[in-house]
């Protein structure tokens, strides 16, 4: 009786199933249904694909894989090894997640589903399935899980925080066909990939905030944040408790022009109720709601350098000189 050789009743979900037996007999029924294929795996390479049918295994229709048995004394006489890999040629879904980073360094949290299928067989079994060890369809979808995460954190790394949230459009068909491209190299077609979700933490949300306004510049917003950073590690250290309302503005918070006098930037107050930094010109807290009085301090020109220092200062902060 002849050695059939067949994936009997794979589940919707299967995308891969290697044949157990590896010792094949010539004359051996290969039988293939319909959105199958069947790869004939031997040493690290793919060689002959067969698609949907019943087929008698001949030199005649495994003339790769006969080239290289050739080389083997009698391996007309005996069953020659090799491994018979079906794949799936439906087209199956997938979920990714991953963390990402924008120019600003922005953390990103973004997920949701991709829909692919097998194009090139031949090329996914050497790439995928022996390439990675992937035999079965858990660790295929394992394996495309990462490589699509993968290439959405390398696309995302070129947008602004902006970008991303405002022209989601544009940027998931541009992700989408850079993973099309990668998916091809490894026998992949991408039919479809969508953004269900993307986020952001919550200080960078209020950066987009600042940022969506266009009342002020980027580089301003950044400042506004590292402001605030330097400010939570001094209120860390002994004696600097800051008084309810007191005027924060760090150093590194000044903007230098080429050939332009140094122009103070926008300064932080303290919420007289939850203690949050906002910016001096809000009218009401960014946590709580609290409404904020007017404290934009008045600056004066230090009588040495001429550098701009609030009129509260007693000594410059440019040139240390001692203020009246």
């Amino acid at each position: 009786m002849a050695q059939v050789i067949e994936w009997k009743n794979p589940a919707p979900e299967d995308v891969v199933w290697r044949c157990p037996v590896e010792d094949i007999t010539w004359g051996a029924q290969l039988i293939v249904h319909e959105y199958e294929a069947a790869v004939f795996f031997r040493d690290g390479k793919a060689y002959d694909v067969f698609g949907p049918g019943r087929h008698t295994l001949t030199t005649l229709n495994l003339p790769l894989l006969t080239k290289i048995l050739s080389r083997i004394a009698g391996y007309k006489e005996t069953p020659f090894k090799a491994s018979v890999i079906f794949i799936s040629t439906r087209v199956f879904t997938g979920k990714y997640g991953t963390r990402a980073q924008t120019t600003e360094l922005a953390p990103l949290q973004v997920h949701g589903t991709f829909w692919s299928k097998v194009e090139n067989p031949q090329l996914f079994v050497m790439e995928v399935v022996g390439g990675q060890n992937a035999y079965t369809t858990s660790d295929v979808n394992n394996y495309l899980r990462g490589f699509l995460n993968e290439k959405v954190i390398d696309e995302l790394s070129k947008y602004d925080l902006l970008t991303v949230f405002t022209k989601l459009d544009e940027t998931s068909v541009t992700v989408k066909n850079a993973v099309l491209d990668a998916f091809r190299r490894i026998g992949l077609d991408l039919t479809d990939l969508r953004f269900e979700g993307i986020d952001t933490t919550e200080e960078y949300r209020k950066m987009l905030f600042w940022l969506k306004t266009g009342r002020v510049p980027p580089a301003e917003v950044l400042r506004m944040k590292t402001g605030v950073e330097i400010s939570k590690e001094l209120a860390k250290s002994p004696g600097a408790g800051i008084g309810t309302g007191m005027v924060l503005i760090p150093q590194i918070m000044s903007q230098t022009g080429t050939g332009t006098a140094p122009v103070p930037a926008a300064a932080l107050v303290v919420c007289p109720k939850c203690n949050a930094r906002v910016p001096a010109t809000s009218k009401f807290c960014l946590e709580c709601g609290t409404k904020i009085a007017a404290s934009t301090p008045t600056t004066k020109n230090c009588p040495k350098c001429g550098h701009p220092v609030l009129t509260t200062a007693k000594f410059c902060p440019e040139c240390g000189e001692k203020l009246q």
